[in-house]
């Protein structure tokens, strides 16, 4: 597609929207859940509390199947839609035995620190079918250092073959805690959706009707050590993929090379199906990221507006009003943690508020996947390999919860270093040069029910 305007009118014209009904969550959000219709869902439960439907539709059984442990409860939680579901939980030797259907399942564990711990004051593992499925689990540290805060990990392919699910933990330091589980399946979700752009990276050279470098010094934006150049060094077609690769070099004031393509001006977006097929990059320091900004960052600014250079600025509050979508993070000194996350003026960690997941993927920087965003008026979704992890809910109240109805472009970079690629401690310079290989992007408009 050469036309946004036009790939724009054709998702608004075959977008179908989903029914929604009131839940029981209503009442804390003021707003109606999403009907869960495609369901994957095989088991939910509210460990420690009563039956319960979150506002992505998700419908959660009482507390069954569970033994061991202490019940817990919080009065507040924060940086989740759903904090009654984190309101009540078990501590301590927690064990789950559950009869399922043998198959292989996507196990999303919620947990948030009820307790005012500092650091590794409370380490533990968790096991599904005997294999360790969580290594080191620290909520707290895993939740950017807070308590009273949610936290969801996804386990995918944990595989059933005696007809029960177990599930325990295993502590290192205190006592494991957790609050709530979900088991799902996978369902393809090919057939509701029709490509209408996309970059397969088999020509010579980076398509610039698609894509355009972005050149930026270091520490442009989130105290980042890289500068993006648009030299082959850092970005490249090769192979039938893209390359973007970061470097330890003198270059201009920063000590680290690296590149940043997006497509804004030429492949923006409303409402739709993404996809990206990518290999990370590994090693301390490394800070590559999948995601989306706003087409027009001043839609919702109120302290600038026009052709300002908001993206850096403390003076501009273009972000986070306008919004952003985050399709996939991952940050080398915790190899293997890939993260979903939306920002907003209501949700995003300066107020400790932001809403996000968090899947465990073996082979990150050894194999491809599939990294998915699925975007409606209604919901975000976000997946590895159609493995759902994160889901964030349209509030229905304004533009400070959910901006994201106004088009957005994709962005692919490696950055380096920053206030969360060094939150694990210095760059590791012996790593470099580190690479991110785009096999293919594809955006798929919804096809319309029949």
């Amino acid at each position: 597609m050469k036309n946004p305007r036009r790939f724009l009118s054709c998702i608004l014209l075959s977008l179908s929207i989903c029914g929604c009904g009131a839940g029981n969550d209503a009442l804390d959000h003021g707003v109606d859940k999403v009907d869960a219709t495609d369901t994957d869902l095989v088991w939910a439960m509210n460990v420690g509390g009563p039956a319960f439907t979150g506002l992505d539709g998700t419908s959660y059984v009482a507390e069954e199947s569970v033994s061991g442990g202490t019940l817990g409860q919080m009065d507040t939680v924060k940086g989740s839609q759903d904090p009654t579901l984190y309101r009540t939980y078990r501590e301590g030797d927690v064990e789950i035995a559950r009869a399922i259907a043998n198959g292989s399942y996507d196990i999303t564990f919620h947990f948030s620190e009820p307790n005012e711990v500092g650091p590794r004051e409370r380490v533990y593992d968790a096991f599904a079918e005997e294999q360790r499925v969580i290594d080191d689990l620290d909520v707290m540290l895993f939740r950017d250092g807070k308590t009273i805060s949610a936290l969801t990990v996804t386990a995918p392919d944990v595989e059933v073959d005696d007809g029960e699910l177990n599930i325990r933990f295993e502590a290192e330091e205190g006592e494991p805690v957790l609050n709530a589980i979900v088991v799902r399946t996978r369902l393809s979700r090919a057939p509701a959706w029709e490509l209408a752009w996309s970059d397969e990276f088999d020509d010579a050279q980076l398509d610039d009707t698609k894509w355009s470098p972005r050149i930026w010094p270091a520490r442009k934006v989130n105290d980042e050590d890289q500068a993006y150049t648009g030299r082959a060094k850092n970005m490249r077609v090769e192979n039938g993929h893209l390359v973007i690769e970061a470097h330890k070099e003198d270059y201009e004031d920063a000590s680290y090379t690296s590149a940043r393509v997006q497509s804004s001006g030429k492949g923006d977006f409303l409402y739709g199906r993404f996809e990206v097929r990518a290999k990370l990059p590994q090693g301390q320091g490394t800070w590559p990221a999948i995601w989306m900004l706003p087409s027009d960052p001043f839609t919702y600014a109120t302290t600038c507006s026009g052709d300002e250079e908001w993206q850096g600025s403390s003076d501009c509050d273009a972000w986070p009003n306008s919004g952003e979508i985050d399709i996939m993070e991952h940050v080398g000194y915790q190899m293997n943690h890939v993260h979903g996350t939306v920002h907003n003026e209501a949700y995003y960690w300066v107020k400790w508020e932001q809403r996000k997941g968090r899947i465990l993927i073996d082979d990150v920087a050894d194999a491809f996947h599939v990294y998915a965003l699925e975007w409606s008026p209604e919901k975000i979704d976000i997946f590895v390999d159609d493995a759902l992890y994160f889901t964030y809910v349209n509030e229905n109240t304004d533009w400070r919860t959910w901006p994201y109805d106004k088009p957005f472009y994709l962005i692919l970079n490696i950055a380096v270093g920053g206030v969360w690629g060094r939150a694990g401690g210095p760059i590791d310079d012996s790593i470099f040069p580190q690479r991110m290989l785009i096999d293919y992007v594809r955006v798929y408009e919804r096809l319309p029910e029949s």
